[in-house]
This record gives C-alpha cells, structure tokens and sequence, in this order.
C-alpha cells in the first residue's frame, strides 16, 4: 500500500486512508479509492490488471481473471434435444418465428409526430393503444448519437458493475460482469445468443447522455408524486425510467406484462425490434394469467392462444410507447442498442392495479415487482386528491379515468391496510386513515355536487355524466377555455 506520509493519491487527490480501500493501477503503479473508480473490494478479486481511468485511454480497459460462466457453456446433446422441445427461444422457435403471419388486420398503433405526444393528447384521446413516433424530434428526448457503442455502455457505467444476462435458447438468467459482457458482444464469434434488458443507470455517468421524453416526465407518478424531501429511509424512490437493453442478433424475450402493469418509452439507437402486441382485454389477461401458472409455458406459444396477435416492427431512430398492461414480445433481428424505461400514471390506474394483483396470485419473484409499488401509490393518492380539488374548487371538469381510477385506487389502499401493517406500505408523514377519508369526501363532492332535481328540470341530468369529464360544483367551465386548456392544467399542477 502507499506510502503514509502527505502524499496524495486516485483522482480526488487526497491522502492515504486506511479506512478506505483502494486499488494499484497495473501500468501507472497510483493507487485509487475503490468508490471514486467504483471498484468494490470483494469485485477487486475477480480483476487481473487495472487499468486507472488515465491509463485505461491508452492501455484499453482492465482485465480479469478467467472464470467459469455457465451462460457461456455449450449445451451436450441432451439439453439440445431439451431446448429443441422447450422451443421458446432455440434456433428453431427463431426460424418459425419469423417465417410466422400473424393478425392481417388494422395495426392497433397511433403514428404521431413528436410534438403531438403531449398531455393534452393523452387527455383528449386516452392512453390505450401504442404510440409510435418514427422522428424524435418535438420528444425532448435526450440520447446518445447512433455512434454510441457497448464499449462507450461500459466506460459510463463501470466495467465491474454485474448485470443480468438472459440465455436466450434456456430463457434463463445469470451474472456478468459489464467487462465480460461488453468483451463476448464484441467477440468476432459468439458460441450462444444472450441478451440485456434490465441494465438500469440512472445512478451512473449513462445518466448524463439518456433523458426520457417530456411526456414521461410530465405523468409519470415516480417524477411527480414522489416527494424529494420527505425522504422515508425505509422506501427508496424507484429508480426504473433509464434502462439498457444490449441485444444480440436473434435474442428473443417472451410474452410479457412490464412489472405492475407499467407502460413503457423505448428508444432504437442502433439497430431493430420487432413486437409481437397482444392488447390486455379481460379475456387476454385471463389467458395470459392461466399461461403463466401453466407446466407447459416454454412449450406454448403465449399468441396461438389469443384472438389476435399484432406484429410491430420499430427502427432505428424510433420511439415507442406501450400503454399499461399490453401484452409482448420482443425479438432482435439485428444486434442493438435501446435505452427506454417504465413509468405509472394516472390514465390506467385500474389496469396497472389489476396487474399488481395478478403478480401476486402468480407468485412473481420479489425481485421483479416495480420497486415500492404500494408506498408509490400513497404518495400518487395524496397528489390526485390535491388535483381534483384544484378542479373542484376552479368549477371545472374532471376526466373520467381520474375518477374511475380514484375508486379503484381508495379500494386497493384500503385492502392493503387491512392485510399488512401501514408502517409496512405507507410512507411517513402519509396518515392513511385521513387520506383515505379525504381522498372519499372529494370523490363524493364529484358524484354528487348539484341539486339533481333542478339539472333534471334543465333536461341536463344525462350531460352531467357523460362525455369524457365529470362537472363539478354548480359553476360551469368558464368560456374561452378549451377542454384540451383545461386538461393541461393536471401537468402544470404537479411543476408547480
């Protein structure tokens, strides 16, 4: 180790600390704090020769001891003959799969411009189907310029970050580290088809080149009803709008909800997907649920079982966004590089629910949960009650998916109280009990807030409920404020 005196060492130019690890570079012999080059001790074992951020311009990136990685291992005679029956994801599945004619009739994607994808939209039209904007240009997406590469995905997160790699022949997942995986996708010659899908970055330099578009900022629950100084140190705010997904030519993910019920921006950079879309009707849900529980889903082919399965395919430069609970596949026909994330929001809180539940009966994993899926929801609850008194108290109207999903949302909190300890899902300084009967009182000042008698003597009673708003008080929307205006005062409310 260094020397004790006053020298200074790594890139922060501080003296030797015993208390803190530090790490020899292999070619410039300085030694550097493991958390300013984010090498921990327990990965400095794995590491050959390290190579220091200066060195590592001219000498390439560190490198590590060889190990045994199972995702690596070639399969004997009898797991081929396993795969060959699984299919799902085996060369042959690959080959039917594109040789495959799916649903003939209308695509059920919207083409917008970028600057059509806005709030007012999604009010005026719903969030239903997917959205697909071929020019990101009006997004106010940020991402890397088509150039970027894997190797620029490992300079900006860390080499030793270990990620999730998915054996696409197995469906199986394991560990790499970023420096093995970034060396195999670079390889002149791959022996099996991986791929990456769940390499979240948003606590990395990555963070600095990727920002979601400006409508996922805008009704995404995490950015707008997450509170950022009401910190409970027992829930940590989600971290899941910035991913990378690095798929190799032929990867294969199969049919599948985004954990609960989340809707989804996914951004091409380099390369191509193409969906596989099935829309989550109630019968398709209730398929998709049996499919999940069943011995014989690797064998079964998730869209012979439904009506209609739609085939999507989105190129580089595109973006896509997938409402809640579509059903989907994806598979690579190239090698490429997506950023895109999830987000909750307003506009399918029913559906998103109904997922979550969904999850539960299927026994999903904790670890593929949204995280704080519940705190989340408390804090979304407190929001929408302080929106829809801001409409109630300007006389104006309310969208009906906000009220719908405000029902649904008191039922599911009030559930969770009674089947788990607040402090277990309810986020300090949250009074669950004065929440729910607040959030109640607004809906019933919605449903019933006129003298019904005397809109029946107007012949008004049937307008009063129908459309896509709900009136209320006994104020009417002021003229010269169109019902789009009025519908973006929701996104203004949660900059303010």
């Amino acid at each position: 180790m260094a020397s004790r005196g006053k020298d200074v060492y790594c890139i922060c130019k501080k003296p030797y600390n015993s208390q803190e690890f530090m790490i020899e570079c292999s070619v410039c012999k300085d030694w550097f704090h493991g958390s300013c080059v984010d090498i921990t001790e327990d990965n400095a074992s794995y590491i050959d020769q390290y190579h220091c951020p200066n060195c590592h311009c001219v000498h390439g990136p560190l490198v590590l001891k060889r190990r045994h990685l199972p995702c690596l291992e070639l399969n004997n005679d009898k797991e081929e003959a396993r795969i060959g029956k699984m299919r799902t994801g085996s060369k042959q599945f690959i080959e039917e799969l594109k040789r495959k004619q799916f649903s003939c009739s209308e695509l059920p994607v919207i083409s917008l411009k970028g600057w059509e994808a806005t709030v007012e939209y999604l009010n005026e039209n719903g969030f239903t189907l997917p959205i697909l904007v071929k020019v990101k240009d009006g997004l106010d997406l940020v991402v890397p310029p088509k150039t970027f590469t894997v190797n620029d995905v490992e300079n900006n997160v860390g080499s030793m970050r270990e990620i999730d790699v998915i054996d696409v022949a197995k469906q199986e997942d394991h560990k790499m580290f970023l420096r093995e995986w970034t060396d195999y996708y670079t390889a002149a010659k791959r022996q099996k088809i991986l791929n990456v899908i769940s390499l979240e970055f948003s606590n990395t330099k990555l963070a600095n080149f990727v920002d979601p578009p400006r409508l996922v900022k805008e009704i995404s629950w995490v950015n707008n009803c997450w509170p950022q100084d009401e910190e409970d140190p027992m829930f940590i705010k989600p971290e899941v709008q910035r991913y990378c997904l690095m798929g190799m030519k032929d990867s294969y993910t199969d049919f599948h909800i985004d954990f609960g019920g989340s809707s989804v921006w996914y951004h091409i950079v380099g390369g191509q997907k193409i969906f596989y879309l099935i829309p989550p009707t109630p019968t398709n849900l209730e398929i998709y649920e049996k499919w999940m529980m069943s011995s014989q889903q690797p064998e079964t082919f998730f869209a012979d079982l439904v009506d209609d399965c739609y085939q999507c395919t989105i190129s580089e430069g595109e973006t896509v966004f997938l409402p809640s609970a579509w059903i989907h596949a994806v598979l690579t026909p190239v090698d490429s590089l997506v950023f895109g994330g999830n987000f909750l929001h307003s506009y399918n809180i029913d559906l998103q629910l109904q997922v979550y539940e969904m999850e539960k009966r299927i026994k999903t994993p904790q670890k593929y949960f949204f995280p704080n899926f519940e705190p989340l929801h408390w804090f979304a609850a407190r929001s929408i009650g302080e929106i829809i008194r801001e409409y109630r108290e300007g006389g104006h109207e309310v969208p009906k998916h906000l009220i719908s999903g405000t029902k649904t949302l008191i039922t599911h909190l009030r559930d969770w109280t009674t089947k788990k300890k607040p402090s277990e899902n309810v986020p300090y300084p949250i009074s669950h009990k004065q929440l729910l009967r607040d959030l109640r009182k607004e809906l019933d000042r919605f449903l019933l807030p006129w003298d019904e008698s005397q809109e029946l003597r107007n012949g008004r009673a049937a307008e009063a409920t129908s459309g896509p708003y709900f009136r209320c008080g006994t104020k009417r929307k002021p003229k010269g404020i169109k019902r789009r205006k009025v519908a973006w005062d929701t996104a203004q409310f949660f900059k303010r």
